[in-house]
């Protein structure tokens, strides 16, 4: 009987935790979203064709998040606590 109920609680521990991991989006998903911002106002054969390469960027994604964060870095100086994490999040948001 115990043995049932370890095992019950384990089943159910790991299927909250395997539920609470698909909360966060994924690497492509992520990505599909700032391309979509990126996309704005575009349509038909326009939109697809900036959602193609947007999508297919790899290197380029990498260096202008690095980018961004180095910039947003040295605009933070001085900051600390509260303030830096509320002004990085905006300005990595951007």
């Amino acid at each position: 009987m115990k043995k049932l109920f370890s095992l019950l609680a384990l089943g159910l521990s790991l299927s909250f935790s395997a539920a609470h991991a698909a909360d966060a989006p994924t690497a492509q998903q992520s990505k599909m979203g700032t391309c979509n911002k990126d996309a704005g106002d575009k349509k038909g054969d326009e939109r697809k064709a900036f959602m193609k390469e947007c999508l297919s960027a790899k290197a380029d994604a990498k260096t202008a998040q690095q980018n961004k964060m180095k910039t947003c870095n040295v605009d933070a100086k001085g900051m600390k606590g509260d303030e830096r994490k509320k002004f990085m999040s905006e300005c990595l948001k951007k």
